[in-house]
């Protein structure tokens, strides 16, 4: 069975319920995206330059390339231009604030993607604390409440990675023979995948077969670095676990033969076409816009994954 957030039913179609936004004929939307290297980002990315277009409006978009200088520097740029809106997606919250604030100084409405910010207007995001909540009830349930887990957690500085690791530790409270290996990994940008590989190969030489039973990570391109090792390693008693629904991600969860065990998918074309949406109609003149629109997610298994790759628009991925 999907399990699917409270939220309304999972739209894969990316242009879901999208005539009812108002046009942005003549407006001009700028749109900051700290990197494009992950399906994640790239997706939300697109979604939002596609549909300021689709809307009529000229899109001002910026990627940053992962490099926080150059994504503030862009920032400044925006906001010198005096867009109509500016939407911007991930980064080092921190970091940014500053410049976000600036923006709303400048008297630009401000949008965010994943970026939890008191500057912003609104934010277009999934329910990551119940992302977090299901990922680790998963876990610990395949786990049988007991089991020695490794765990990525290198962006903590990145709201949406945060919140779901601090929920991870939160239902392990409750599963007090469930217990994370210390020190715990730090994935990197970019080259993801093989260096989470490469780290979870030689902790496996450390840890023989029965000292480890899972491994988790707020998003997915380090799971599948880690189940690429454990497969190679031949360690099927370890499970991966991730976040965001890569089509590689999918993929392996739904291989019977792989320690891909769950991944939470988001859409994240549709959260970006949603921010676009929300700007277009406080454009228009709606003030009833809310702090936060929650697009649905799927928790992904070994049960459910051909299916759900159908409801993502991945069954015919290569």
């Amino acid at each position: 069975m999907l399990l699917l957030q409270p939220y309304g039913a999972l739209a894969a179609d990316p242009n879901a319920n999208s005539n009812s936004a108002p046009t942005l004929k003549g407006k001009r939307i700028g749109i900051s995206v700290a990197g494009t290297e992950h399906y994640w980002d790239l997706k939300a990315y697109q979604g939002q330059i596609d549909e300021v277009k689709r809307l009529g409006g000229t899109p001002i978009p910026m990627d940053a390339g992962r490099e926080d200088s150059r994504q503030v520097e862009q920032l400044q740029a925006l906001t010198g231009q005096m867009p109509d809106a500016i939407i911007e997606q991930l980064g080092s919250a921190a970091l940014l604030e500053p410049y976000l604030k600036k923006i709303r100084e400048a008297g630009i409405p401000l949008f965010t993607v994943d970026t939890a910010s008191p500057s912003s207007i609104n934010v277009t995001t999934s329910d990551n604390f119940y992302i977090g909540e299901q990922l680790a009830l998963k876990l610990a349930n395949d786990l049988r409440g007991e089991g020695k887990i490794m765990v990525f957690n290198g962006f903590y500085n990145t709201p949406v990675d945060a919140i779901r690791y601090e929920m991870l530790r939160a239902v392990l409270r409750w599963y007090p023979k469930i217990t994370i290996i210390e020190p715990e990994l730090h994935e990197v940008i970019p080259n993801t995948v093989e260096n989470a590989r490469q780290q979870v190969a030689r902790l496996l030489e450390k840890y023989p077969k029965g000292t480890v039973q899972a491994i988790w990570a707020a998003w997915d391109g380090p799971q599948v670095g880690a189940t690429q090792a454990v497969d190679a390693a031949h360690r099927s008693e370890i499970r991966t676990y991730g976040v965001d629904g890569s089509p590689e991600a999918v993929a392996l969860v739904k291989d019977a033969h792989s320690s891909a065990a769950a991944v939470v998918a988001q859409q994240p074309y549709l959260i970006g076409k949603t921010a676009v949406d929300n700007v277009a109609r406080y454009l228009a003149g709606d003030r009833t816009i809310p702090p936060a629109t929650y697009v649905p997610s799927i928790l992904v298994s070994k049960e459910n994954a051909a299916q759900a790759q159908k409801m993502l628009g991945q069954d015919k991925a290569k």
